[in-house]
């Protein structure tokens, strides 16, 4: 879990970044197949898919769903181990980011004609098939992954200073 503001920036962005871009690329291939402008076409649609779901993430759907989740779903037992909390707050992150990116997505495709409720519900279980074994198996391992990198750096740091602190402290 990111620890500081700095840290979460990171781990969104790496969050955000990697699971918008499969999910884009996803998204081109169900609406026009796996063409020779699918990879293109993915591009084109990323950076705005990635503002919103930073925006999204960052102000709305990551605190609604932590609080939620602490509120409600993570017990004194589960309190306890770390893996526990994150994937309930990853799958809590998902069910909010696949609400909200789903309906984004409708709105850009311009899909908003016939039943829209019918087809928001069939771009939400779609969108949710994939997002949530692709946050759980492979993108949300990454960001923790790299974040724990980043936090052991910086503990290192925190370390040799704290260190560097004493000795200069015994000298004087």
């Amino acid at each position: 879990m990111p620890r500081n503001w700095k840290e979460e920036i990171v781990f969104t962005a790496i969050m955000a970044g990697l699971m918008v871009f499969v999910m884009v690329c996803y998204n081109v291939v169900l609406v026009q197949g796996f063409t020779k402008g699918f990879l293109l076409n993915s591009l084109k649609e990323y950076p705005g898919g990635l503002l919103v779901a930073i925006v999204l993430d960052l102000l709305i759907v990551g605190p609604i769903a932590k609080g939620l989740a602490f509120k409600y779903i993570i017990n004194d037992y589960m309190k306890k181990n770390v893996v526990l909390i994150g994937i309930t707050i990853s799958v809590m992150m998902v069910l909010g980011m696949v609400s909200c990116m789903s309906l984004f997505g409708m709105i850009m495709s311009h899909s908003l004609g016939g039943n829209i409720l019918a087809t928001y519900g069939h771009t939400w279980i779609f969108n949710l098939i994939v997002a949530l074994p692709l946050q759980l198996l492979i993108v949300g391992p990454i960001a923790r992954f790299v974040l724990g990198k980043m936090q052991a750096s910086a503990d290192k740091v925190s370390q040799v200073s704290a260190e560097h602190k004493t000795t200069t402290e015994k000298i004087d």
